[in-house]
This record gives C-alpha cells, structure tokens and sequence, in this order.
C-alpha cells in the first residue's frame, strides 16, 4: 500500500520543465507545495493529459492539478449541497483489479494520472524484543537513491453535486499499488506502481484506454535505483512535518526506536 508519502515538487518549476499548463494557482493551499508527510485527503499534486475545454478536436497538453488524495467516484450521493457523502478513503487501488472494480473501473479507461513524489513510507511490523507480545513498526522510507523524482501511476475522478448547476467539481484521486518487487519485498508485500517516462504517453493519454500491460506488475529493472533506509518514528503521527523525517537513522537509533514504541 501507499498511505504516506514526502514531496518537495514546486508545481511552478514541474510545469516548464514538463512543458505543462500549471493549474493549481486556483488551488487553496497552493503555496504549500513541500510535505514531507503527505497522508490521505489532503490536496495532492497530480499530472494529467487533458483537451481544452470544449476542443476535442485539439492536441491534448499535459495539465498539473491539485486534487484530494482519496478518490470520490462520480456517482457518490450528496451529504449536503455541494459536499458528498463520506464513504471510504479511497487513496489506494490494486492495479490488478481496478479495471473491474466499480469505484475505479471507468478512471481506468479515460482518467489517469501521475502522482510525482520525492518517495513513500511503510513500515515493517516485527516482534517488540522490549515487550514480548507486541510489536513494533520501523518506518522506511523508498526513494532513487540518486534524488531523482518518482511518478507514480493514479486514477482520478470528477465528482459534482447535480442538483446545483453551478456547483465547482471535486476532483479526487488514488495511487495504484501492486506486488513489492526485488529488495523492497523485505519492507512490505505492496508498493505503489511507478510509472516509467517511456510510457507516459499510453498511461496519460484521455482518448484511449492504456495498455493492460501497464497495470501489470513491472520487473525489478523499474525500481533498480530505489533504495529503503530506516527513518526517525516522527513520521509515525502526521502531525509531525519537516525535513527532519527524512533523517538517517543508525543501526543504534534504530534499535532505540523499537524499544520505545
């Protein structure tokens, strides 16, 4: 799974380096882009491929937009005017199933994205040596070993309450996980599904379904250069954010942390 993660993507610089439209200026929140402890319903920022407004007919650009982690189908009912019902988070989607789920199914055809990050958090459950009986959780966090961005594969969806014409659209969004490869198998059986740039323009493209081979579970080629490390136990409570987290911790730290969770 994928339920935390750290970006210091500045959406401004991410757009002309992609050559994309920067959308997110109209975002509440915006100027926030660095968190090094992203968790889910919070505004993420996504990539997409979308056609003008109203132009089907011309080229698709790739558009940067913030949209809430926790993907809201479309046909989700109304709380109250222009708010929907809360039902369950939805920030993760299996990658095997989400063609045929129905909360994912349709994004799967037409509403794809890439969700850039500097790297996630997970966390490996072992025996608490200090407490016999319980357990303790040692937070990892994967990331290029060389600093590089990942992009990882999403769907995203457009909810709006129908009965107010006017109403602005929620867009909403999952990140796909699917079966941990290679050496990052030791710190947790899933991961989320990086997408690699050679095939972003299947993965993104609004006019067609991508290739089912897309959602499959990529060689450990694709994740050759992400390494795990231990990281301080701050991250454990998302009320702790800042570059701290990210911190390297010793075989004696991380021993230290074990024995007062």
């Amino acid at each position: 799974m994928c339920g935390r993660y750290a970006t210091t993507t500045d959406p401004g610089r991410l757009a002309v380096e992609l050559d994309a439209i920067d959308e997110t200026e109209s975002t509440p929140g915006s100027g926030n882009f660095t968190n090094y402890n992203v968790a889910p319903t919070t505004q993420i920022l996504t990539v997409v491929e979308r056609h003008e407004h109203g132009h089907k007919d011309d080229e698709p650009k790739l558009r940067l937009r913030r949209m809430r982690w926790g993907l809201i189908p479309v046909w989700t009912k109304v709380a109250e005017p222009g708010v929907p019902v809360k039902g369950k988070p939805l920030f993760n989607a299996r990658a095997d199933k989400a063609a045929t789920t129905p909360s994912f199914r349709d994004a799967v055809k037409y509403r794809r994205c890439l969700v850039p990050m500097d790297g996630w958090y997970e966390w490996v459950v072992e025996p608490d040596p200090a407490a016999k009986g319980k357990v303790a959780k040692k937070p990892f966090f994967m990331a290029q070993e060389d600093g590089s961005r990942l992009y990882m594969a999403g769907l995203w969806s457009v909810w709006r309450d129908r009965s107010l014409p006017d109403s602005e659209p929620l867009l909403s969004c999952t990140i796909l996980t699917t079966d941990a490869v290679g050496d990052l198998t030791r710190i947790h059986d899933r991961m989320p599904l990086p997408m690699p740039r050679e095939h972003w323009d299947a993965w993104l493209d609004p006019d067609h379904p991508a290739p089912s081979s897309l959602l499959e579970t990529p060689g450990e080629d694709v994740i050759a250069g992400i390494v795990a490390r231990p990281v301080p136990s701050l991250v454990n409570s998302v009320k702790n954010n800042g570059p701290e987290l990210l911190a390297q911790v010793s075989e004696q730290e991380e021993a230290g942390q074990i024995s007062m969770l």
